[in-house]
């Protein structure tokens, strides 16, 4: 089945688990819209006082041609942003990616703390551990999908797998 033709579903309806692909722990948040799965979305819970948030998610291309990220949505900030974080001269510098970030046929994308991430920025609540943040991502070819990153602790490096139960709305494509 080619990109053009593929349906947006979620996993479980046909194939196997992105995170069995991946060699990941089975996390209940695996997604999948077009030829693009995904695994293990979440998001650091905030302290108080901030304005913003962090998410982060691994995508996967079993596309013969390129996808893009160009961005995302959630009703817990005023907008969502994709930043690229990188170091320069002992420096971290952070910078929004403008036009989206490429996900090369049959390549990987990491979106993590320390590199790519997505940042929730004018937040409207506190995003707390161990609930399930509404976000849906906008893929340039494939369409919209819901993710609903689950919330971890505010110094979680990597999803821990706790409260890995679908989200509010489950797992949902669109």
């Amino acid at each position: 089945m080619d990109a053009a033709t593929c349906a947006v579903e979620t996993f479980g309806e046909e194939g196997p688990p992105v995170a069995a692909v991946l060699g990941l722990p089975a996390l209940a948040h695996d997604y999948k819209v077009g030829m693009l799965a995904g695994a293990s979305p979440w998001a650091r819970a905030t302290p108080p006082g901030g304005t913003v948030g962090a998410g982060h998610l691994s995508i996967e291309s079993r596309s013969a041609r390129a996808e893009r990220l160009v961005g995302a949505t959630s009703p817990v900030a005023g907008h969502v942003e994709l930043h690229a974080m990188t170091v320069e001269n002992g420096a971290m510098r952070m910078r929004p990616l403008d036009d989206g970030l490429e996900v090369a046929p049959g390549g990987h994308v990491e979106i993590k703390p320390g590199g790519y991430h997505l940042m929730f920025v004018d937040r409207k609540q506190p995003l707390r551990e161990g609930e399930h943040v509404p976000l849906t991502l906008e893929i340039r070819k494939a369409g919209m999908v819901d993710v609903g990153p689950v919330v971890e602790r505010v110094e979680a490096s990597a999803p821990t797998g706790r409260g890995r139960q679908a989200g509010p709305d489950g797992d949902r494509t669109r």
